[in-house]
């Protein structure tokens, strides 16, 4: 049995991380205790029907109890269960946006507290420190949407995502903030910028006049094999290390021109040495 534990940052995104789990055939429940988690899953194994793939959630609602994690996670080991750590994260702006704008009490919030909700968000932040240095996953959705996150999951899960590191490479452009769960991030606005070229300022780096440009210039290619030579080179590292994912960020001004053109150079030349890897847009559109 697969079993994902889906923590984190109140209003970061686990009930849509276990909504998109629970659409590629996880078994999920939500917000359970961490105290009941092995016993939990002692009762799967013990029942007849069979659950290849289980999540369950545990974040800071549950209170006092959530400190019961990590004893948790012992006993899970003993019983030789495969588990994986998801966590969820956002920027704080981003997370005091989502409140204001859902009108939705923060869990840390007592009744009549008139404690400043970023100081709130602080403290969980600290309160979940321990767990998100030990997670497996780590997950930014400060700046993606529901589609994306879902694609996302899905791509880490839809396979045996015990045997393989998964890559993602991502373009993005640093006037929309850079991503939070980059393992990897490289800076291409040292580049040419296609976007003062009129005729390709509409354009993106999937497009090949955009392509050509950017590519057209010594930079660009000395760049290119360099940036190629080192993340191949360090992939099998990271694999014999364990790590589970790797995200690696392109980022340019606005993430739709540079950024695009070396994120899929990045992503090819990835592919071509037989690495799972997959690559996203973040900001092509905006």
């Amino acid at each position: 049995m697969q079993l994902i534990i889906v923590t984190g940052m109140s209003g970061a995104g686990k009930s849509r991380v276990m909504d998109s789990l629970e659409d590629i055939g996880f078994f999920c429940v939500d917000n359970m205790t961490p105290k009941l988690i092995p016993t939990f899953v002692q009762l799967l194994n013990d029942s007849a029907e069979i659950r290849e793939k289980v999540a369950v959630s545990a974040d800071s609602r549950l209170g006092y109890s959530f400190s019961y994690l990590p004893s948790a996670l012992d006993e899970l080991k003993k019983m030789e269960c495969d588990y994986k750590i998801m966590f969820m994260d956002a920027d704080n702006d981003v997370l005091l946006h989502r409140y204001q704008e859902t009108r939705r009490k923060h869990p840390l919030v007592t009744d009549g507290s008139t404690r400043p909700l970023l100081d709130v968000i602080a403290e969980e932040r600290e309160l979940l420190k321990k767990v998100r240095n030990i997670a497996d996953y780590v997950i930014d959705s400060s700046y993606l949407s529901t589609s994306q996150l879902k694609e996302r999951v899905s791509k880490l899960f839809l396979d045996d995502f015990t045997n393989a590191l998964k890559i993602n490479v991502v373009s993005f452009g640093f006037k929309y903030g850079s991503p939070k769960d980059s393992d990897l991030l490289f800076d291409v606005r040292c580049l040419p910028n296609p976007f003062y070229i009129p005729e390709l300022k509409n354009k993106t780096g999937l497009e090949s006049e955009v392509r050509e440009y950017v590519m057209s210039f010594d930079e660009a290619k000395n760049l290119e094999p360099k940036l190629t030579d080192l993340v191949t080179y360090l992939i099998p590292l990271y694999i014999s290390e364990g790590k589970s994912q790797l995200t690696i960020s392109v980022g340019c001004t606005g993430g739709k021109h540079r950024s695009v053109v070396f994120a899929e150079i990045i992503y090819n030349a990835i592919k071509e040495k037989g690495f799972k890897v997959s690559v996203s847009h973040r900001d092509i559109n905006r």
